[in-house]
């Protein structure tokens, strides 16, 4: 049976920017993405069906046996069983949104979540996170931290913690092989802190739980650590964050506050850059709203910063509660910025001109072959289709 993990297609739209440059189950939340909690419950490798412009990297494959999963269920124990447990032509639906569906190769190919079901449908008894909105993926990290924690690390030990180190809660702390931390302050009382393969805290950093770090992720000296936070593989992170996912390969490497925010791949932020996640009125916060054109209420009080892939900020860049920035945004200057910056936009608070693709990509190369990872023509053609849309 394949498996095949399928956009709602309404939903990917409104994940914008971060979805630009990836399906929706290649988002990350706690400490995996979408998919490979999938992968690792199902046991299974993962096809994609998602916008035609990523299918080239995020194929579709097809077999005669097809379980098709909504790709913003965030997988857990109960819902994972009862998606396993449906038959040939049933549909496990909760209310309106279609969880999942077993079909044929022929089915698939005519695949519409509006028209192409015809068979059983089933209510979906359990409780899961659905993530349709990008502040869901902060406003959801804690529990989809603790559950990827717990499935992580059952009947496994933890690789020693060096005795340089406070620690509180030792029993919620687990260390992959590979992973250094010397002369911090752990608190894993109010959440795990789960630290990967090869992964670094370096000295003096203070953890409050929960945290995940992801293979490679670095804490500078001296950083400071709210949870619940997760910062992808080959992160570094210094200063303060609170409440932030970073998907992986980005980097806020000094001084500044980072709050209730997500950062896509192959962002920078600059030393002493500023987010601000609450208003001075401690009114809800609106974000921009791609399906709609403008801004919408979040009904959040705490929300930073949306930043999709390859974005990057000058130093003490200061954002506004709820900004936006789209792919391949370069911003500098004094001042606060606009809250919604779209993709290639190059300037500050004074204003913005579109930053040459060339250009754009010539700096994505630099920054990526400093991790070992190549712009291959197929991301290149990506990133020109978001650059042709401008959004």
């Amino acid at each position: 049976m394949q498996v095949i993990l399928f956009d709602q297609s309404d939903f990917h739209q409104q994940l914008l920017p971060l979805t630009y440059t990836r399906p929706v189950c290649e988002l990350r939340i706690g400490i995996l993405t979408i998919k490979e909690k999938w992968e690792k419950r199902l046991d299974t490798s993962i096809a994609y069906l998602t916008a035609d412009y990523l299918a080239a990297k995020y194929p579709l494959i097809v077999d005669a046996d097809n379980l098709l999963i909504n790709a913003s269920v965030v997988a857990n124990d109960q819902i994972t069983a009862e998606i396993q447990s449906i038959g040939q032509n049933q549909v496990l639906v909760k209310g309106d949104v279609v969880i999942a569906a077993r079909l044929s190769a022929v089915d698939v190919e005519a695949f519409d979540i509006t028209t192409s079901f015809k068979g059983k449908r089933i209510e979906a008894k359990s409780n899961f996170i659905l993530v349709t909105r990008p502040w869901h993926i902060f406003e959801h990290n804690g529990i989809a931290l603790q559950n990827d924690f717990d499935y992580l690390t059952a009947g496994r030990v933890s690789e020693p913690i060096s005795d340089t180190n406070r620690v509180a809660g030792a029993e919620n702390i687990f260390l992959e092989a590979g992973a250094s931390v010397e002369f911090s302050i752990l608190n894993a009382t109010t959440g795990p802190i789960y630290i990967g393969k090869n992964a670094q805290i370096m000295e003096n950093s203070t953890v409050r739980g929960s945290l995940a770090m992801a293979e490679h992720s670095v804490l500078k000296m001296g950083a400071k650590i709210y949870g619940p936070t997760t910062l992808g593989p080959h992160c570094k992170v210094g200063g303060e964050v609170s409440n932030s996912v970073l998907t992986g390969y980005s980097n806020k490497g000094h001084e500044g506050y980072l709050g209730n925010s997500v950062l896509g791949e192959w962002c920078n932020l600059g030393a002493d850059t500023n987010t601000s996640n609450l208003k001075n009125n401690y009114q809800p916060v609106k974000l921009w709203d791609y399906t709609t054109g403008r801004f919408g209420n979040t009904g959040l009080q705490f929300c930073g910063l949306i930043m999709g892939d390859h974005s990057k900020c000058g130093i003490n860049t200061m954002f506004n509660t709820g900004t936006v920035v789209g792919v391949s945004a370069n911003i500098y200057g004094a001042g606060f910025p606009r809250n919604y910056i779209p993709s290639y936009s190059w300037g500050g608070a004074s204003g913005f001109s579109t930053y040459r693709f060339d250009k754009a990509m010539e700096t994505a190369k630099i920054m990526m072959a400093r991790r070992k990872v190549e712009l291959d023509e197929t991301e290149l053609a990506i990133l020109k289709y978001v650059f042709d849309k401008k959004g």
